[in-house]
């Protein structure tokens, strides 16, 4: 399957997850802006559905950006190689550097790893976990938050 294709499988399937099985993906109305072998990004922008009384981003919003961008991946190297992913998130930290006032763009860097992990997965067909780091950009550029997210994955 050649990148392009890949890239509208994975939007299709971005865009069912949030219609049928996770609508708060759906509700946040997260859009994937670009997804490599290495980077993953995708944007939330700052609306009446995704803000708190502070007029920034609310907490759940930031989360469900860092959660999308750090499992993207997950689907993106399953359905490279042809397998099932049954994958979900063990742990999360957070850091809050400043308030999101602005639409924000969700940049996870760690494609590499999330690939090692499904590769690791499909050679044992046992769980594998990995930590994922999500950055939080605002429109301009300035990191916002920062999330580690431990990603566990399985391969079929």
């Amino acid at each position: 399957m050649d990148n392009t294709a890949l890239i509208k499988k994975i939007k299709w399937q971005l865009y069912l997850l949030g219609k049928f099985k996770i609508p708060m993906i759906g509700y946040t109305g997260l859009k994937l802006v670009e997804i490599t072998e290495t980077t993953t990004k995708v944007k939330i922008r700052l609306k009446r559905r995704t803000k708190n009384h502070l007029n920034s981003m609310y907490f759940g919003s930031l989360a469900i950006g860092a959660d999308v961008a750090g499992g993207l991946h997950a689907f993106y190297f399953a359905n490279k190689y042809g397998k099932t992913v049954s994958f979900a998130f063990k742990g999360m930290e957070c850091e809050f550097l400043k308030r999101a006032e602005s639409d924000c763009i969700f940049v996870s860097e760690d494609g590499k790893k999330v690939e090692d992990a499904i590769k690791k997965s499909i050679e044992t067909e046992e769980r594998i976990n990995e930590t994922t780091n999500v950055n939080v950009l605002n429109i301009e550029n300035e990191v916002v938050a920062k999330f580690k997210l431990i990603v566990s994955v399985k391969c079929k």
